[in-house]
């Protein structure tokens, strides 16, 4: 909590600043200034939740400070303080909402006490605010809850609604999760749905219908991330079943494929620390041969790289991706030759060395194998298109 004395007498500033301990009080830092214009600039700047103001000040006094501040919106705690018993001072100051007046010389135990009872009073508002804030976020999150459960039921009129929380442009994985005898999940949830959209992952919520029930809609790839947080904060036993979520629209057929999965026992359960760690170091392997498929790669090569076995690497992989690294690597390659072929001028064998083959006829055969026809003739089916491009636009 910050504090603002202001005062144009550098020795009132002086008795203000020793006359307590402000630390105890929960002051933790403690401002000054010499009149309502510098006031003003330090409210600005600092916010403090307290302020304590001499009336009479050159330049702008206290009175016209607070009516400035107000204007502005500051809810901070004004305590007034004067060398006046004026009984005009204490009525402006009941209308400008102030917390308390105090007279000088200053009494340390009133001033203590003053001081006291504004501090607990904002320490209140502060934790009112709070519980309120609270409040709202579960009011927030038990009407986004409803919205997910109507939009896995297939209630189209609220399919347009959570188009607003899910990007159209992302592709996404849909998890239901089975907690064990209901093991406090929506509070689960909750927390999740708070850490995985503070990280951009996606968003989970729960099943109203069912105590049980979470569904958890994470972008593709992403998955092993919430998995690992369920891992860490959740001991009981939860079953798992996910599959993709193609489009946004699709979300009712793929809840009810997940939804009769469980019925029929086809889950899984969240993965051990291992477990997930070995997951994650496959997904980094599938990620650098997605990146360096032109380069000379085999099992060797990213056996050093990621410190697995040969075997270990070769099996896995295969089981992620449905493919061995060789046909992998060679899918993507001849993706690329397409792409270069359609979009660029460059001679086929400029692009058979820039993907990793150094053999131009090696690679016409193998691309031939493939797509059905040669290289050059794959180019030439697709120059009118080109053309019709070029004079379109």
């Amino acid at each position: 909590m910050k504090a603002l004395l202001v005062d144009d007498e550098k020795n009132v500033l002086m008795v203000m600043r020793h006359l307590v301990n402000w630390s105890e009080l929960g002051v933790e830092e403690l401002l000054e200034a010499r009149n309502g214009i510098e006031a003003l600039e330090v409210v600005k700047k600092e916010s403090p939740a307290l302020l304590l103001t001499d009336i009479k000040m050159p330049k702008m006094n206290g009175v016209v400070l607070v009516e400035e501040l107000r204007k502005r919106g500051y809810q901070g705690k004004v305590i007034l303080v004067s060398g006046y018993d004026d009984f005009e001072f204490m009525r402006k100051a009941i209308q400008l909402d102030t917390f308390d007046y105090i007279l000088k010389p200053i009494e340390p135990d009133s001033f203590h006490h003053t001081l006291t009872r504004a501090v607990e009073q904002l320490k209140q508002e502060k934790k009112e605010a709070l519980e309120k804030e609270n409040l709202l976020k579960k009011m927030k999150k038990f009407q986004a809850d409803q919205l997910f459960t109507s939009c896995c039921l297939g209630k189209s009129e609220d399919m347009a609604a959570m188009r607003f929380v899910i990007k159209e442009e992302e592709e996404y994985e849909v998890t239901l999760l089975s907690f064990y005898q209901m093991n406090h999940s929506k509070e689960v949830i909750h927390s999740l749905s708070g850490e995985m959209e503070s990280k951009q992952l996606g968003t989970a919520f729960s099943f109203v219908q069912e105590d049980n029930i979470g569904i958890v809609i994470s972008i593709k790839g992403e998955w092993l991330n919430v998995e690992e947080w369920l891992r860490s904060n959740v001991e009981a036993p939860i079953r798992i079943i996910q599959e993709p979520l193609p489009y946004i629209a699709g979300l009712p057929k793929v809840f009810q494929n997940l939804r009769t999965k469980l019925d029929e026992n086809h889950y899984a359960a969240i993965k051990s620390i291992d477990e997930i760690a070995a997951k994650k170091r496959i997904q980094e392997i599938i990620s650098y041969v997605e990146s360096y498929y032109m380069d000379d790669l085999s099992l060797e090569k990213l056996s050093r790289l990621f410190f697995l076995s040969r075997e270990h690497i070769s099996r896995t992989f295969k089981k992620e991706t449905g493919k061995p690294l060789s046909k992998f690597v060679t899918d993507l390659r001849i993706l690329q030759a397409k792409k270069r072929l359609t979009e660029t001028d460059e001679s086929i064998i400029s692009i058979s060395m820039q993907l990793g083959y150094q053999d131009e006829k090696y690679f016409s055969k193998l691309f031939k194998k493939i797509v059905g026809m040669t290289p050059f003739d794959y180019r030439s089916r697709q120059l009118p298109y080109r053309q019709h491009d070029k004079i379109t636009h």
